[in-house]
């Protein structure tokens, strides 16, 4: 896979010095830890339709029919004066049309709480006064998803729990393979090696939509066109993977591993991989202490299809991404 995979970002996480109060809201993991594998594409929507920096606070607030604008808090007119609805109006154009340009990325980070960038809870308040439910979502990232809902988005403060940041990098680098391999030329063969390379990770992330995808990907000869089923395929795959694996599926995943090693393996041996699956279970190991060991037996008893399963190696290990947890 290509070093540098396409993400975007919103322009404050990086550094950049284009929010409403002329600062920033530089994420380290992303503008240093992520920084050497992707290749980022900074959007600032805000700045994007012509405001400056500093510039008044935007905020959503909620019509009387319902209907989210944007509005600036320092605003007393009703929310569709002129000037408020100027600045949804071009927010809107702006998303539609930025967005539409984006479908080669793998991934996007987004600035929380934000009204054009916010993923989820952002502040919706009334129009007339403070009251406000935090129901939301950011303008720009609003469109972002309704375009193209199989791309990895996540917010930068939801980026330092240890399970949602594994699961995002993983999204991010399953997605690029996917776009490579669909770039090289679809084939029934491509699809089905890609597929089965990634059982193991998509069993740790759910059993039922694991047993869903299968039988989808089985049936692939009944699809006219394969780019129609590249597609559907794609967007499976990402639902199933936004699921963050959890430790009993892990567990499950680990064990069956396991069991291609049961006949080169000696009663010690087995009852000390098993010790450290049972420990990583219950909390007391982290998912690296069996799954180094499974490794160190994958290179000494070399199984092709074991071998080739991204389970084991999903992201660089640079990024230490299993460590935590």
């Amino acid at each position: 896979m290509s070093k540098k995979i396409p993400v975007g970002i919103s322009a404050c996480l990086l550094g950049e010095r284009v929010r409403f109060d002329g600062g920033h809201k530089r994420s380290v993991f992303a503008a240093e830890e992520l920084a050497p594998y992707l290749h980022y594409e900074p959007v600032c929507p805000e700045m994007a339709i012509g405001l400056p920096a500093p510039r008044p606070a935007l905020r959503l607030t909620q019509g009387e029919e319902g209907e989210v604008a944007l509005r600036f808090s320092n605003d007393k007119e009703s929310a569709v004066s002129g000037k408020n609805s100027a600045v949804t109006e071009n927010m809107q154009a702006f998303s539609a049309e930025k967005v539409a340009q984006l479908h080669h990325l793998c991934g996007y980070i987004v600035c929380a709480k934000s009204p054009s960038c916010g993923m989820e809870r952002v502040r919706v308040y009334q129009p007339d006064n403070n009251n406000n439910q935090k129901e939301g979502v950011g303008i720009f990232t609003r469109e972002l998803m309704a375009q193209l809902p199989w791309l990895p988005v996540e917010e930068d403060g939801r980026l330092h729990d240890p399970i949602l940041r594994e699961n995002f990098v993983a999204r991010v680098y399953a997605l690029h393979e996917f776009n490579q391999l669909w770039a090289g030329g679809l084939t029934r063969a491509k699809l089905m090696d890609y597929h089965s390379r990634y059982k193991l990770l998509l069993l740790a992330h759910s059993q039922p939509k694991y047993r869903e995808i299968g039988p989808f990907v089985a049936k692939m000869d009944r699809w006219e066109s394969l780019e129609d089923f590249a597609f559907a395929y794609r967007q499976l795959l990402m639902d199933l993977m936004k699921l963050p694996a959890s430790r009993s599926n892990h567990t499950n995943v680990l064990m069956h591993v396991q069991g291609y090693f049961r006949r080169e393996l000696n009663s010690p041996q087995r009852q000390e991989l098993s010790t450290l699956i049972d420990s990583y279970r219950r909390g007391i190991q982290p998912l690296l202490a069996p799954m180094t060991l499974l490794k160190h037996y994958m290179a000494q008893y070399p199984h092709p299809w074991l071998t080739g399963q991204r389970y084991f190696s999903p992201y660089p290990e640079a990024l230490r991404l299993r460590y935590g947890y």
